[in-house]
């Protein structure tokens, strides 16, 4: 019964992540045939440009593009911009695409644009956008965008599944010591990251006031991560401006907790001649403020960023490779390797989340860390 159940589990991941790769594989397809009016994208120039463009944030979810008609089916999203005249609300399929790629949306008065996945708002009198010889907008400028992106809409969505999931482990300790349900596959992790992580980098005595951030931190990037891997497409911990804010999170943290020992080792550092204090507390607070949140950030996002650039790349051999081998042995090959690629991403995945974890730990226990004094 045990076998059995185990091979229920494996065979219910193997059919997601094909379907993953089925979707990724289809949307290139379709998006090849109907890319800018019909021109295919067969170079690798363009296959790189259209990959960039899928990695980034977008106010609506790409499903298919219809053959016959070259429509974009997509799954709108709200959006919500503070403009010259105040704040504006609409859903995103009011961008529709058009033969200049472009649609100018009204509202209250204010003439809004979305180019290149940014919000602009046109100049009173203007009725259209005009570039420069750079493709820059001349008469167009900038919104506070509030919208409910794709990214946005999965740390929502994450950080409702953290709720729902903890609300449960909570729920089954107070029926008994040993959690039932959905919580009995959280309290290993939970126990792996306080014994793991919190106590050997920040100590016997004060791991429990952090143990709420490590643990929010550690399940957050994971179950991004693994978004990032079925066919709704997020890239959320591709987002250089969401690992930005983790890692400064992590820095407020460190900083506020730091011990008297951390900031007079830090700032006035002993042992050393006076003349080279002040030249080491600027290279520590260097390292600190600047240095080691740069880390935190790049190595997520690089990571994570690289990884599905390079499932999208090995999908895009069913183009490249289509003329030289024929559409089935080059779908073959691509799927497969898209496959194998896609079981380590989930290795991955819970390796990003357990070294920013581990991570932001180390750092918080140097903070905090007390000194003996002798």
């Amino acid at each position: 019964m045990m076998v059995a159940k185990k091979s229920i589990k494996f065979i219910a991941i193997l059919v997601l992540m094909m379907t993953s790769v089925f979707a990724f594989a289809n949307e290139a397809e379709h998006d090849n045939q109907h890319h800018e009016g019909g021109n295919k994208i067969d170079t690798p120039e363009e296959i790189k440009e259209y990959i960039a463009h899928h990695l980034k944030d977008s106010h609506d979810f790409h499903l298919y593009t219809n053959n016959e008609t070259g429509t974009h089916v997509s799954f709108p999203l709200p959006v919500i911009v503070w403009t010259s005249e105040g704040l504006r609300t609409f859903m995103s399929s009011e961008f529709h695409h058009d033969d200049n790629g472009h649609v100018v949306v009204e509202k209250g008065g204010v003439k809004l644009t979305k180019i290149h996945s940014k919000i602009y708002e046109l100049e009173a009198g203007a009725d259209e956008v005009i570039f420069d010889d750079h493709h820059h907008a001349e008469n167009a400028h900038k919104v506070l965008d509030f919208s409910i992106t794709k990214s946005v809409f999965g740390m929502l969505l994450a950080g409702l599944l953290m709720i729902l999931g903890f609300g449960a482990l909570a729920k089954g300790y107070k029926k008994g010591a040993i959690p039932t349900g959905f919580g009995r596959a959280l309290e290993p992790l939970v126990i792996y990251v306080r014994d793991e992580i919190a106590r050997p980098n920040i100590g016997e005595k004060k791991y429990r006031k952090f143990m709420s951030f490590l643990l929010t931190v550690f399940f957050f990037i994971w179950i991004l991560n693994l978004l990032g891997l079925t066919p709704l497409g997020f890239n959320v911990t591709g987002q250089i401006a969401v690992t930005f804010c983790l890692a400064i999170f992590t820095v407020v943290i460190y900083l506020f907790s730091g011990s008297k020992d951390f900031w007079g080792h830090t700032l006035w550092m002993p042992g050393v001649p006076y003349i080279l204090r002040p030249i080491l507390a600027v290279i520590e607070l260097i390292g600190f403020v600047l240095i080691k949140p740069f880390s935190l950030l790049v190595r997520l996002f690089a990571n994570m960023t690289a990884g599905h650039f390079v499932v999208m790349s090995l999908i895009a051999l069913v183009i490249t490779m289509k003329e030289a081998f024929g559409p089935v042995a080059s779908t073959g090959v691509s799927l497969a390797l898209a496959l194998f690629i896609s079981v380590i991403e989930i290795l991955v995945a819970f390796l990003q989340a357990f070294i920013f974890t581990m991570l932001s730990s180390l750092f918080i226990g140097m903070a905090v860390e007390e000194h003996d004094h002798h």
